[in-house]
């Protein structure tokens, strides 16, 4: 097993909603293989964003303004996944910026979700299964791609999030 991918952002402790709902989403995609040809939906995989399965209220950005809704800060981990991925040179297939700039991404490298609209989505293009890692550690998310050493990926080159979110 082999890494072929990873990417880190980082995000503000104190946001308690917007802490669970990452810790959440980064656990629900945590260990999760995409074998070769299958396409990964973000939304299919970590699911509806409700009350009922812990999700808390925390800003989201709709058409450019803020507002609170269940599930606000998992774009932070669909952005971390979609740059993760990128590195590990997968096709992608859907992928969404945010209407308003994000600080935890370079600009251009976020990945909007959404239950009922954006998605992120991308399809192993290589002979070998990814096995997606990710963990949040104090206030970073690292998600690592995983693959066979026998794998045949080029890597591609991109940019490194901010050290510092204010979200």
């Amino acid at each position: 097993m082999k890494q072929i991918g990873q990417y880190i952002t980082y995000f503000n402790q104190r946001r308690k909603g917007r802490v669970q709902n990452i810790k959440l989403a980064s656990e629900a995609i945590n260990n999760h293989v995409v074998f070769p040809g299958e396409v990964f939906s973000f939304n299919q995989v970590v699911g509806q964003r409700t009350f009922e399965k812990g999700y808390l209220p925390a800003p989201v950005i709709i058409k450019g303004r803020v507002y609170r809704d269940f599930g606000g800060g998992i774009c932070q981990v669909s952005s971390t996944l979609f740059n993760a991925v990128d590195r590990a040179g997968v096709q992608i297939v859907q992928r969404y910026s945010h209407s308003k700039r994000v600080p935890y991404v370079p600009p251009g490298r976020d990945a909007q979700v959404s239950w009922y609209g954006a998605d992120f989505s991308f399809k192993n293009i290589h002979n070998q299964p990814l096995l997606i890692r990710a963990k949040v550690y104090g206030g970073s998310l690292l998600i690592t791609i995983h693959s066979s050493d026998v794998i045949n990926f080029k890597s591609r080159n991109v940019p490194n999030a901010p050290i510092e979110s204010p979200l």
